[in-house]
């Protein structure tokens, strides 16, 4: 067997993996010790539906036509009471992006004749039971400059007939033409009756807003929801938006460090920290600030305890002059600009602030889902997507296996690695288990490889629909240079002889996992 080609476009459907391995008696024998170790069973597609797929995941891989669906939304949720209506704020955003969202020629008649549009519509409620029409609200998608199809969900809310502590939101999309293309589900949510007025403690964190976490700043003029604006960033700067939030990563800082230099910190935001917020989406920074608690319309400067979710804030800038209020950020209609407090005549400890300079802050949370449809020929919805959180080598020798651990797997799903389907195991709806595949199937010089070669693991339904994901697998060599001379590897005598080649050098070879972000 020439290794050679198992890097030739042309090779055969099934690559080498340990698994397909022409069977010798000491691997037969590792071989089903391991099998008989994991509960479940192994599997693999045809080698015909293998082929057909082959050429489709290695399209994807190259031309990126994936589609995402990105749902943002905030971490707490307060209750409404008898009739009133206390709307999510900020408000659930949906956001579409990648190429796939765009209509391919022959799927959809009615664009095909010139009829314009967004070409999906959702629809987002509350995971009740019940799910009635009154508790959905439909998304109308717009387009950004950034070419992102942008949904929000202003007039959701929870009664208090709802006695749940926790919910998700459950997001349905459907194509034009009615075709349903899947049911999406947020992160959990947690329930509360109002924002907490008692000082936090951390031995009950579960309010608290921690280093690195995500969170989110609006003001509201006057209690009025109508006055509500978000901070949030376009083209390039810190505005305050009537339309959309933006989520942001609040750090804590060094007070140490020098000016630009804030590496961020571990533990809990407590009041009079500084802290630096980035924006999630652009990278963009606000200067490093001092968060203060508010009340009555009053910066606190003289308290030191756990910041807590819609707790009301002040962001002050340092190095105020000694005697003043200091300098804060604030809102002038859709700007945000600074504004000099006054200090408080009658307490030291304080400084008189305006409504445009207090804000409130929550925390948030965003789930992504990948998928595309370009390889599938089903009608089916592309729900659940799984979702991939961590890998997990395990093994060597002849068999390694990599375990992957997240959310919404099931046994139809099978573990590529680029475009070689690897051996797949199912074993929960957190847990698949796959079979590492040999490196010659990548590299076809792999026995003198001197650089690591970088692989995509993405996941395949049976139908052919693709998932890609985030994470790749890394083959790190140990070899330095063929011994001797630089021409091409002497044949082996037999492919026996060959394949255990192949399997000595790839039991000593080094495997390291990494998340490409």
């Amino acid at each position: 067997m020439d290794t050679a080609g198992a890097a030739d476009p042309s090779m055969p459907p099934n690559p080498l993996t340990h698994l397909s391995l022409p069977d010798r008696s000491e691997m037969q024998l590792q071989s089903e010790a391991d099998r008989r170790s994991l509960p479940g069973t192994w599997t693999r597609s045809s080698p015909e539906h293998t082929t057909i797929l082959r050429g489709g995941v290695r399209r994807c891989l190259q031309q990126q036509c994936e589609q995402t669906v990105r749902i943002v939304h905030a971490k707490v949720a307060q209750k409404s009471y008898g009739n009133e209506k206390r709307f999510f704020c900020p408000p659930p955003c949906v956001y579409l992006s990648g190429p796939g969202w765009r209509v391919k020629p022959g799927q959809d008649q009615a664009h095909q004749a010139g009829e314009t549009g967004p070409t999906v519509c959702g629809y987002m409620g509350l995971d009740s039971a019940s799910g009635s029409a009154a508790e959905t609200q439909k998304l109308n998608f717009e387009q950004q400059p950034d070419s992102r199809e942008f949904g929000c969900a202003k007039t959701l809310y929870i009664s208090d007939a709802d006695k749940r502590k926790h919910f998700r939101l459950v997001l349905r999309l459907v194509l034009r033409g009615g075709r349903e293309l899947g049911t999406f589900h947020s992160r959990l949510i947690k329930v509360i009756s109002k924002p907490s007025q008692k000082k936090q403690s951390l031995k009950n964190t579960d309010l608290c807003i921690s280093s690195g976490s995500k969170v989110s700043l609006f003001n509201r003029l006057r209690s009025q929801t109508v006055s509500t604006r978000y901070l949030s960033v376009e083209d390039g700067a810190f505005v305050a938006s009537a339309r959309q939030w933006a989520a942001f990563t609040l750090h804590l800082a060094d007070g140490h460090s020098s000016q630009g230099d804030f590496p961020p910190r571990e533990g809990y935001v407590r009041y009079g920290s500084l802290v630096r917020l980035v924006c999630t989406l652009t990278g963009i920074t606000l200067p490093p600030m001092i968060i203060r608690k508010v009340a009555k319309q009053c910066a606190l400067l003289d308290v030191d305890e756990p910041i807590s979710q819609l707790h009301k804030c002040a962001l002050q800038f340092p190095g105020s002059p000694p005697g003043g209020g200091g300098t804060y950020l604030c809102l002038a209609t859709e700007k945000v600009v600074q504004f000099q407090a006054s200090p408080c005549p009658k307490e030291a400890n304080r400084a008189l602030l305006n409504d445009s300079s207090c804000w409130t802050i929550i925390g948030t949370e965003s789930v992504e889902f990948s998928f595309s449809t370009s390889l599938a020929c089903t009608l089916e919805p592309v729900t659940p997507v799984p979702l991939i959180s961590t890998l997990e080598l395990s093994g060597g020798g002849d068999v390694a296996t990599l375990e992957l651990h997240g959310e919404n797997f099931h046994a139809g799903l099978k573990v590529w690695f680029g475009d070689v389907e690897a051996e797949t195991m199912y074993r929960s709806p957190r847990s698949l288990v796959c079979v590492v595949p040999d490196v010659a199937a990548f590299c076809s010089d792999w026995r003198w490889l001197r650089a690591p070669i970088t692989i995509p693991v993405s996941l395949v339904r049976s139908d052919g629909l693709f998932y890609p994901s985030a994470f790749s697998f890394t083959y790190t060599p140990e070899y330095s240079a063929r011994p001797g001379h630089t021409g091409v590897p002497e044949p082996a005598t037999d492919a026996d002889a060959l394949l255990e080649s192949i399997h000595q050098e790839f039991t000593r070879t080094n495997f390291h996992l990494f998340i490409q972000t």
